[in-house]
């Protein structure tokens, strides 16, 4: 096990950049905790980094719940004896125009992506406080800058999760460090949650040019090699020549 590694709980980790993010940081010999509400696909990824000789474990979690996401890390600090990174992953994006009136889908937008990052730092935050060390990983997007149409509730979240992070990193008396990394478009289920037809079609020439989850985790990776007096606050990443 590599000197530094650390103990990384990783929300949303069964698809996607949260997968992407467990492979590459159980390969530079950190322990991995994931979670998300696919348990079948954890416990596979869970295996695959055993079988490359990677620590992780897992536990369901559905971060909109926050008592499952205390638990979540409580059970993280009881496999690994501390959580020295929370990376809030786990998100949604059901696109669509306002006029569409999806006003169920505005609220799991908020739900997850919103209220998932706040339960994830009220659950993690005592913990690195206690411990006098921390780090928060705060999955945003380059919506958290700019709003597309279709997007306005989207957008809305991710400049919330920018805000949130913000706050946290300036309340910060510097033992908790907090890196806000945005992807551009980005290989992924997140366009599979879109049920507005013309969203779906938009999205479709929106992604024919993406990143692969591997990028993000790499940024990821990133932040998380600096050593302690070094804050890595914002990363924006997207694909060459890529407007978006």
């Amino acid at each position: 096990m590599a000197q530094s590694s650390k103990a990384v709980l990783i929300t949303g980790a069964s698809s996607g950049i949260g997968e992407a993010t467990a492979r590459r940081l159980a390969a530079d010999g950190h322990r991995v905790f994931l979670g998300a509400r696919r348990v079948a696909r954890l416990e596979r990824l869970a295996t695959d980094i055993a079988e490359a000789d990677g620590v992780a474990a897992f536990r369901r979690l559905d971060v909109t719940d926050a008592m499952g996401m205390r638990e979540f890390v409580a059970a993280a600090r009881a496999e690994f004896g501390q959580v020295d990174v929370l990376v809030n992953n786990a998100g949604v994006m059901p696109l669509s125009p306002l006029a569409a009136l999806k006003t169920a889908e505005w609220d799991r937008m908020i739900d997850v992506n919103v209220r998932g990052v706040l339960n994830g730092i009220a659950a993690a935050l005592p913990v690195m406080r206690e411990q006098d060390g921390g780090h928060f990983v705060n999955i945003a997007s380059v919506g958290a800058y700019e709003v597309s149409p279709t997007a306005a509730v989207y957008c809305a979240t991710k400049f919330a999760v920018r805000a949130i992070s913000e706050g946290l990193r300036q309340e910060s008396d510097g033992t908790v460090r907090v890196s806000l990394v945005s992807p551009g478009v980005t290989e992924s289920e997140l366009a599979d949650s879109i049920s507005d037809p013309q969203a779906r079609e938009a999205m479709k020439a929106y992604r024919a040019v993406a990143l692969p989850a591997s990028a993000i985790a790499d940024a990821i990776a990133y932040a998380l090699s600096q050593p302690p007096q070094v804050d890595v606050n914002e990363i924006i990443v997207r694909p060459s020549g890529s407007a978006q």
